[in-house]
C-alpha cells in the first residue's frame, strides 16, 4: 500500500506514460491524501483551529471554485510544512499567490521532491498537480512523525462461516440418519439371529444330542431390501450448495480460462510468427533501399555538405561586416547630431547679429527715459515752489506775531 501511494505522488512530476486511465489518476491520489490527512489528525490540529470545512475525497481533483479551492490548498500545505519540522507562516487570503506559491515549491524542493511543472498549474487550486504537491507534503509530514505502514489484516467474512457451519450440520444430519438406518437394520438382524437362536435350542431339547451346528439363513426379503435402500438412498446423500466464493470454484474457472488461453494462444502464436516474419522481410527491404539511396546520392551529400560548410562561413563573414557597418553606422549618427547642433548655434549667432530689435529696444528705453526726467524736473519745480510759498507763508506769520505782541506789550517799545 505505501508503494502504491509513493508510486502515485511522485507521478505528475517524474512523468509517466499517458494511458485511457491517466485521467483518474489524481482521484486515486486525492483518496489516499484524504486517507493520510486523516493519519495526521488535520480535523482536530487544522480545521477546528482555523474553521474550514473538512474536504471531501475528491476536493482538489474536481473544479468548484477556485477562490475556495486555492486559498485551502496554500492552508492545508503551510500545516504540511509545519508538520514536516519546517517553520512556514500561515497563509492569509490578501497575500500574493505567486509568492506564496514560490514559497511551497521550495519547501518542496528543499525536502527532497522534483518539481518539473510550472507553478501557475497550482493557482487554479486543483488538478492532478495540487494533488501531487500535498500528497508529496504529506507523506514527509508521516515520515517526520516516524509513521510506518503496517501489513493488512484481512477480516475472515462471515459467509464463508455461516456456510460451513451449515455444512456441518447437514452432515451431522446425514450421519445421524445414517446411524438410525444402520441401528435399525441391526434390530432386524438381531431379531432374526434370535428366531434361529429359539429354534436351535428347541432342536437341541428334542434331540438331546449333543451340541448341533446348523446353518443360519436370513428370513429377509432382497426385493423388500432393495426397495428400502431405493427409500432411504436420497436422504443418505451429502448435498453440497455452490458458492461463488469457493475456492474450488476458483481453481476451476482459472483451469478453464488456462484452457482456453492456451488454445487461443496456439492460433494467435501462427498469425503472430507470420506478422514477424513479414516485419522481418520488409525491415530487411528498407535497410537495403536505404544503403542503395545513400551510395546513390553519396556524391550530392558530400558536394551539399561542402556547399553548406561555404555557406556558413560566407554567413560568418556576413555577420562580421555587417557588424562593422552597424558600428560605423552609430558614429555616422553621432556625427550627424553634432554637426546639427552646430549649424544651429552657428544660425542662433547669425541671426542675433543681424537682428536691429535690440538698438530699437535701446532707443525706446532712451526715449522713455528722457520722458520720466521731464516728468521728474517738473515734479521737483512743483514740490520746490510749494515749499518756498511754504516758507513765505511761515515768516508773514512771524513777522505778524512780532507785530502782534509789540502792541500788547508797551515796554517793549519803550525799551
Amino acid at each position: 500500500m505505501a508503494a502504491a501511494m509513493s508510486a502515485g505522488a511522485e507521478a505528475p512530476a517524474g512523468g509517466w506514460e499517458r494511458g485511457p486511465g491517466a485521467v483518474y489518476h489524481m482521484f486515486v491520489v486525492m483518496e489516499d491524501l484524504v486517507e493520510k490527512l486523516k493519519l495526521l489528525r488535520y480535523e482536530e490540529e487544522l480545521l477546528r483551529t482555523s474553521g474550514l470545512r473538512p474536504p471531501s475525497r475528491h476536493y482538489f481533483a474536481l473544479p468548484t471554485n477556485p477562490g475556495e479551492q486555492f486559498y485551502m490548498f496554500c492552508a492545508l500545505a503551510a500545516w504540511l510544512i509545519n508538520k514536516a519540522g519546517r517553520p512556514f507562516d500561515q497563509p492569509q487570503e490578501d497575500d500574493d499567490p505567486n509568492a506564496t506559491i514560490s514559497s511551497i515549491l521550495s519547501e518542496l524542493r528543499s525536502l527532497g521532491r522534483s518539481v518539473d511543472f510550472p507553478p501557475s498549474k497550482l493557482k487554479s487550486g486543483h488538478g492532478e498537480h495540487v494533488c501531487y504537491v500535498l500528497d508529496c507534503l504529506a507523506e514527509e509530514a508521516l515520515k517526520h512523525i516516524g509513521f510506518t505502514w503496517k501489513r493488512p489484516t484481512y477480516p475472515v467474512e462471515e459467509l464463508e462461516e455461516e456456510a460451513i457451519m451449515e455444512d456441518e450440520a447437514e452432515l451431522t444430519h446425514n450421519k445421524v440418519e445414517e446411524e438410525i438406518v444402520e441401528e435399525e437394520t441391526d434390530t432386524e438382524e438381531n431379531c432374526i439371529d434370535l428366531n434361529v437362536l429359539k429354534a436351535q435350542t428347541y432342536r437341541m431339547d428334542l434331540s438331546e444330542s449333543g451340541k448341533q451346528e446348523d446353518i443360519l439363513e436370513s428370513t429377509t426379503d432382497a426385493a423388500e431390501w432393495n426397495l428400502e435402500v431405493e427409500r432411504v438412498l436420497p436422504q443418505l446423500k451429502v448435498t453440497i450448495r455452490t458458492d461463488n466464493k469457493d475456492w474450488r470454484i476458483h481453481v476451476d474457472q482459472m483451469h478453464q480460462h488456462k484452457e482456453a488461453i492456451e488454445s487461443a494462444l496456439k492460433e494467435t502464436k501462427g498469425y503472430l510468427d507470420r506478422l514477424h516474419n513479414e516485419i522481418t522481410r520488409t525491415l530487411e527491404k528498407i535497410g537495403s533501399r536505404e544503403k542503395y539511396i545513400n551510395n546513390q546520392l553519396e556524391s550530392l551529400v558530400q558536394e551539399y555538405r561542402t556547399v553548406q560548410t561555404q555557406l556558413s562561413e560566407a554567413t560568418e563573414l556576413y555577420q562580421q561586416r555587417n557588424g562593422g557597418v552597424t558600428e560605423r553606422t552609430r558614429i555616422l549618427s553621432e556625427i550627424t547630431e553634432e554637426l546639427e547642433k552646430v549649424k544651429q548655434e552657428m544660425e542662433e549667432k547669425g541671426s542675433s547679429m543681424t537682428d536691429g530689435a535690440p538698438l530699437v529696444k535701446i532707443k525706446q528705453g532712451l526715449t522713455k527715459l528722457k520722458q520720466e526726467t521731464v516728468q521728474m524736473d517738473i515734479r521737483i519745480g512743483v514740490v520746490g515752489h510749494t515749499l518756498l510759498q511754504l516758507k513765505l507763508k511761515e515768516k508773514s506769520n512771524m513777522t505778524r506775531d512780532m507785530h502782534v505782541t509789540t502792541i500788547q506789550d508797551p515796554t517793549l517799545n519803550s525799551f
